[in-house]
């Protein structure tokens, strides 16, 4: 049985399959069109044919994409939303939506009330819910609001308020998609918010991803079990990716972070992915991305779900080289895709990185009579001026001054040099070019909690346990096989600041995909 991994870049759309061992079988890579899906198509129409399986050997398929980003960013295909907000009186000072830029509040909001209710953080009572406040607001946006968003004062404590008017909302408007926050980001009302209200505007795109990818894997007879790429580096099933879209958010740099840990064989790394614009540097730790513990801005948005902590630099295999009065300039602009038609190596007129290494005798040896004018000290100068932005980069990232591996992924990553300051070795593994398409396919799947207990009323590890008990629940409802979980971290972290003896608790489990395909 194989396991077929489809990751859509901004430039290129990688495919792989992986045989029972998870050993990598065959990639493939084709230019992301523009409609996606018929990139989508040529991708494992392409991977198929060339690795001449039997299509009815293919398991499971996987995607990952830059969908839902993409809707984000371009301001396009969002649902309009209609914003419930359980905390009156205790938030009314600051409205939601309040910070987001103009132009996507004009996009995605329908209406937005606060009703009263909320809890406090170890979920006792700040007020009780008012069911005429909510039945009002549903009345008001019949017929404009195409999906809904709920969020309330610590709901990730205590849910019940979100699903009690959830349930009074449905009673009303009947089966409108509803996003509930507790289910979607962490402690802190107003980014939690963010993050529900972009899932709930992200509904109808998630719904064409999945459409979409199930016709192409349709059409050509391919009877796979289908599952999506999270941002955390694992996997969940149609069903759940369809309720949270916005999970799908930066799962580009975490397959290759995933996809990277898997060709080098390495648990803990540094991860640096060179595409045709930017670099991404991620760190792998237990095999799996680090998580990023600042708010993360979409689109303008601030929002606190989990995603991975990558840090991008405007250096890629198409990345502009200017010089002006002596001085060299290195991005951020770039030639992207357009690289064979632009860059001085395939004929074209502008210099870029590639065309540096290619004169440096690095790379593309048959294309080195378009560089040969280029001068070799200058070249030399450029290159040891990238050079030092990787280095510089990789130094951010890193949490020691400990030399530490690191591993490449990406077709640009031919301008990163074989030896680094600050990096004990540098790791080209087979397959990095499609490292992203091959840890789509690697998946497991995962479910976390985030949750603040009142040891006043149970024990440290009462909470602990009970938070355990969330994340595996989790796990298992994305796709998870319940008899291999895992727990793979576990923080805790005291609240000084809070009243009463309180304790912030972070749990991930991770599971084996459930095994219900038969052939």
């Amino acid at each position: 049985m194989y396991r077929l991994g489809v990751d859509v870049g901004g430039t290129n759309t990688d495919a792989a399959l992986l045989d029972e061992a998870l050993q990598v079988f065959h990639t493939v890579k084709v230019p992301t069109t523009k409609d996606v899906e018929s990139g989508i198509y040529e991708a494992i129409t392409k991977v198929v044919e060339q690795s001449k399986i039997d299509i009815s050997s293919i398991a499971y398929a996987m995607l990952g994409t830059t969908h839902c980003t993409n809707a984000i960013v371009e301001r396009k295909r969002l649902n309009k939303v209609g914003v419930i907000r359980i905390g009156k009186p205790a938030t009314t000072a600051i409205p939601p939506l309040t910070d987001w830029p103009q132009d996507l509040r004009e996009k995605v909001e329908a209406a937005s009330a606060i009703v009263s209710g909320g809890y406090e953080f170890d979920g006792r009572l700040i007020s009780e819910l008012n069911k005429e406040e909510v039945i009002q607001f549903c009345r008001e946006i019949r017929g404009c609001a195409e999906s809904i968003a709920i969020s309330g004062v610590f709901a990730p404590v205590n849910k019940e308020q979100e699903e009690t008017v959830a349930a009074w909302v449905k009673e009303e408007l009947g089966d409108i998609p509803i996003s509930l926050s507790n289910e979607i980001g962490s402690i802190g009302v107003l980014e939690r918010e963010n993050a529900t209200i972009l899932n709930a505007a992200l509904i109808t795109t998630g719904q064409a991803v999945i459409q979409g990818f199930a016709r192409a894997l349709s059409s050509l007879h391919i009877d796979a079990e289908m599952f999506f790429s999270q941002n955390d580096g694992t996997l969940m099933n149609a069903a759940y990716a369809l309720r949270y879209p916005i999970l799908t958010i930066g799962c580009g740099p975490t397959n290759s972070i995933r996809g990277s840990a898997h060709l080098s064989g390495l648990n803990d790394a540094v991860v640096l992915d060179v595409g045709g614009t930017t670099s991404d540097i991620g760190i792998l730790t237990n095999g799996f991305p680090r998580q990023s513990s600042l708010a993360v801005t979409i689109g303008g948005v601030k929002t606190n779900f989990r995603m991975p902590d990558i840090l991008s630099i405007g250096l890629g295999g198409g990345t502009r080289i200017v010089e002006s009065d002596g001085t060299v300039t290195i991005g951020p602009e770039s030639v992207g895709y357009e690289i064979t038609k632009k860059a001085l190596l395939f004929g074209g007129d502008i210099l870029t990185t590639s065309d540096i290494i290619t004169r440096l005798g690095l790379a593309f040896e048959d294309k080195a009579n378009h560089v040969n004018h280029l001068s070799f000290a200058f070249c030399n100068r450029v290159y040891e001026q990238m050079t030092e932005m990787i280095v510089d980069a990789v130094d951010q990232m890193k949490t020691s001054a400990k030399e530490v591996p690191l591993i490449l992924s990406g077709g640009g990553s031919i301008i990163v040099p074989n030896s680094l300051k600050g990096v004990s070795e540098v790791i080209r593994p087979n397959h990095f070019d499609a490292a992203n398409a091959i840890g789509a396919a690697l998946g497991k799947v995962s479910g976390d909690v985030e949750q603040i207990y009142n040891l006043d009323k149970m024990s440290r590890e009462e909470a602990i346990e009970d938070a355990k008990k969330i994340a595996t629940a989790k796990a298992i409802k994305a796709g998870a096989d319940d008899k291999e979980i895992s727990i793979i971290s576990v923080e805790q972290i005291p609240l000084a600041y809070l009243p009463g003896n309180a304790l912030f608790v972070s749990v991930k489990a991770v599971g084996d995909l459930q095994h219900s395909h038969s052939k």
